[in-house]
Order: C-alpha cells, then structure tokens, then sequence
C-alpha cells in the first residue's frame, strides 16, 4: 500500500464544482476588499521601502502592527499589499529558492532574478494569489524598484505606490521624488507618502514602516516603527459621577413566586 504525496502548491480541484453551482444559480462570494499603502523609491545609492502596518477583516482592524516588509535576499526585500497569508507565503517561498540560487552560482542575486520568480510564480496562477508586490534591492549594477501584480505583470520604475492607498501616497511621490535623493530625503518623502495613504484610506493605519537598502552598507536600516500615526488620544475630562447625582423617582420591588417545584436526580453513570 503507497501514500500518495501531494504535489504542494495551490489546489484548483473544484474549479469544475463552482462553475456547476453558479450555473444553477447558486451566488459566488464576492472579492474581499484588502486595504494597505506600500511605497518604494530609488535613492542615489539604494532603495527605501515603507508600509503601514494595519492587517484588516472586512470591516475589523485584524493587527495594528502587521509586518508587511518582507525578507527575499540579502540586499533585497519586498512589500506586498492584498491578502496577507498569501504575501507571506509567497515571498517565504522565492526567499527559499533565492537563497538556493545563490549557494548554486556562488554570487549575490540579482534584483531581476527575484522579480522573475516571483511574476513567473504569480502568473501560474492566473491571479488566484492576492500578492500585489513592491520589490526594492541594491545588486552590482545599482538601485532597482520592481512592481508585480497579481496576475503576473511587472514594471521597473524608479518609484511605484501599490494598496488602497496608492493613489494618495502616489499624489506625494510624484511632487517631491527627483533622480540623485539623500537617504535623509528619500525616508522623509516615503514617510509623507505613506502618511497620506493612511490619513485618506480606512484600510491603511497604525504606523510607518521604513526599510533603507544602500549599496556600500552590509546591513539593511530597518526602522519599525519609524513613526506611529494612528496614536489614541488622551480623555480630557473626568466622566465619574458621584452617588445621587441622578435621582431616584420611583422604586418598585417585584416579589418571585415559585407556582411549581420538582426535583429530579441526575444520572452519574
């Protein structure tokens, strides 16, 4: 008798099952709406990276300090934006096969070799992943912001927003990135940027995530958090009342009378 080994992998079984329920009218959920800002932009000798840290359940805030920066090489990290078991999966995933490919060729990976895994992974399933993806990384030929949507798509840009946010962090970094930015200018700028997809966007919040990636410094500058937005504020006024402050207009006291009474042994065995 063998066991059978399952393959790993997403499983689309049912597929054949669900197009049989909608055709006798049965409604398919809708699409869940996710809510993030990440921003990255290219500086004169590196990359920055931010994101807010608000993970959301529909309507519930889930986790006021999600990590959504995630880990692929060395000098190279990843935001992602949409379902959160499927960002971390998947960037665990290519971090795994990245590292693989370096203990094979014995060299850094390239920023483009992870960008390639990662839209090839992406594009086998056809947009089913909700991964929608910002890679920043420092190889030998310089600084490189990739973007990658779900469906398997990428762009390299000098600067890209992706979440519900995006449009609102976008509007900053179009009005302040210029080519040849200082670190103390490119944070400021993703800051402001992420700032302004949490203060306009229900589904960002909480803080600011700041990852700094240069190319003459071995490790990555992690700030978390770098700054903290969404802060409760403190009560001003005292709400305790003393006794009596509200009278007492009317006191009735209802007696409990028992009409039936029976006693029955519970079973033990």
């Amino acid at each position: 008798m063998s066991c059978e080994i399952h393959p790993g992998g997403f499983s689309f079984a049912n597929i054949t099952r669900n197009a049989n329920l909608e055709s006798m009218g049965f409604v398919a959920p809708k699409a869940l709406k996710t809510g993030t800002t990440i921003v990255g932009v290219t500086i004169a000798d590196g990359v920055v990276l931010g994101a807010d840290t608000r993970a959301t359940a529909g309507d519930i805030v889930a986790d006021k300090n999600s990590e959504k920066i995630h880990r692929l090489a060395r000098k190279i990290y990843c935001c992602g934006a949409g379902t959160a078991a499927d960002t971390e999966m998947t960037t665990r995933s290519i971090e795994s096969q990245l590292e693989l490919l370096r203990l094979s060729t014995g060299q850094e990976v390239r920023v483009v070799a992870a960008d390639r895994l990662l839209k090839q992974f992406l594009f086998r399933y056809q947009g089913h992943i909700g991964a929608a993806l910002i890679i920043g990384g420092v190889d030998k030929l310089g600084p490189h912001i990739y973007c990658i949507y779900p469906h398997g798509s990428s762009e390299q840009l000098p600067y890209a927003t992706m979440g519900s946010g995006s449009l609102a962090a976008m509007a900053v970094i179009e009005t302040g990135w210029r080519p040849n930015m200082t670190e103390a200018e490119g944070m400021k700028l993703v800051r402001d940027a992420i700032h302004a997809g949490i203060t306009n966007d229900l589904g960002s919040g909480s803080s600011v995530d700041v990852y700094v990636i240069k190319k003459e410094v071995a490790d990555v500058r992690i700030h978390r958090p770098y700054e903290e937005v969404g802060i409760k504020g403190v009560r001003q006024g005292d709400y305790t009342f003393s006794r009596g402050t509200t009278a007492v207009i009317k006191t009735e006291i209802i007696p409990i009378t028992v009409e039936n009474e029976e006693i029955t042994q519970m079973e033990t065995d």
